[in-house]
């Protein structure tokens, strides 16, 4: 899948639209609104410092949480950009719409070299229904498109997908190139052992990327609280884990294509489980490791997992030569039900030598926590994104620029 990248393009002078991933999380301090992590910002940084070397004029488009098509001051994109600023030590320019007269004006007096950041797209209801008049009116300002943004990548939004189709040259960024290099061609064909490492709540949310993976991994790590669902349907009992019974015959059809595919699928052998736990005041009750094979008996729940699963899934991930997590072991939010995950990151991270790939969401989260983000080969940026392409579903987003 090699898409037209901005190293193919003739860019210099060019008025750059670009779409980059800035839903950044905010906090209000001293009256004003900050960044609190600037990650999204960061991994953007060589698409835009190589944009300006090229001497566009660049300017940033972006969602921000969810204002539903209104105006939402909390939700204003000043605050990234003024971040951005601090990263790249100079001047960027904001406006405060990101269509009409203020944004045409704004463009009309930048020099090559420039970078503006325009406001939140999603303050206009069309954004989201990819409204083409709404498209039109983004890309009146552009000679060039770019999408860098691989988090809003599944989405068929008038910034990802409905602007590419009115710009006569689009091309992908640096991070957008990085996400489809580990996700797509490094897992498509993996250096074997190729190991698996699932967690996160619900088997809802995974089962389309288990049955897509049981057809490439060797073996198969599950954890979190999706491992519940999969134990209840080997008849075990769970306490008052969360389940899902309603998938029961799908996780039973996911064991049994393991087995006879020969994949190793490997689920918990004992739980930290708890009497009560209160996640919205981050604390949990009493706790106790289940021996390995034991029950979890009525009234408790499994929080994390033990530690002979901890030495169970670390001897797979030192056997491996590609890894891939999505999803943590346990409520690591809570740190008396994270040690479970903070182990497989240090597992993964550094005791292994296997070219290791986080594929998003609250498991890039959990890596960050655990103090190991450095020792991973690469960490993707998009939750929904990254499961739906491992899950092998077409990304709007990227379908829409051209092939090389």
């Amino acid at each position: 899948m090699a898409k037209i990248t901005i190293r193919d393009i003739p860019l210099a002078g060019k008025r750059v639209l670009m779409r980059v991933d800035f839903n950044v999380p905010l906090e209000e301090k001293d009256g004003k609104m900050i960044v609190t992590s600037d990650t999204r910002i960061k991994e953007t940084i060589p698409t835009i410092e190589y944009l300006i070397n090229q001497g566009t004029k660049l300017i940033l488009m972006s969602h921000l949480g969810r204002p539903k098509g209104k105006r939402d001051p909390k939700q204003s994109l000043k605050p990234a950009a003024d971040r951005l600023a601090e990263i790249l030590k100079k001047p960027v320019a904001f406006v405060d719409d990101c269509i009409g007269d203020k944004v045409a004006e704004a463009v009309a007096k930048m020099a090559s070299g420039d970078v503006l950041v325009l406001e939140n797209v999603r303050f206009y209801a069309e954004e989201e229904k990819n409204n083409p008049e709404f498209a039109k009116k983004l890309a009146a300002v552009a000679d060039v498109y770019v999408n860098d943004a691989f988090g809003s990548a599944h989405r068929a939004h008038a910034s990802t997908e409905g602007v590419a189709h009115l710009v006569k040259t689009c091309a992908i960024g640096f991070l957008m190139e990085r996400e489809l290099k580990f996700l797509g061609d490094e897992l498509s064909n993996p250096t074997r052992p190729f190991v698996v490492i699932l967690g996160g709540a619900k088997v809802s949310d995974k089962i389309k990327v288990i049955e897509a993976l049981l057809e490439k991994a060797n073996t198969l790590l599950i954890g979190g609280a999706m491992a519940y669902t999969f134990a209840l349907a080997k008849n075990e009992k769970v306490g008052k884990s969360l389940t899902e019974p309603e998938l029961l015959d799908v996780a039973r059809a996911a064991l049994e294509k393991a087995s006879a595919r020969g994949v190793r699928m490997l689920l918990p052998v004992d739980s930290l489980i708890t009497d009560n736990l209160d996640f919205e005041g981050r604390k949990i009750g009493a706790t106790r490791f289940t021996a390995p094979g034991e029950a979890i008996p009525d009234g408790w729940q499994g929080v994390d997992i033990g530690p002979q699963t901890v030495k169970l899934f670390a001897d797979e991930i030192a056997k491996a030569k590609t890894i891939l997590w999505n999803g943590p072991m346990g409520v690591f939010e809570i740190k008396d039900s994270a040690k479970g995950t903070f182990a497989i990151a240090e597992a993964v991270a550094a005791n292994s030598g296997a070219r290791s790939i986080i594929g998003g969401g609250d498991s890039v989260k959990a890596v960050n926590k655990s103090g190991y983000a450095g020792k991973v080969t690469f960490m993707s940026t998009g939750g929904g994104a990254s499961l739906e392409f491992l899950e092998g579903r077409v990304l709007p987003g990227v379908a829409v620029i051209p092939e090389k």
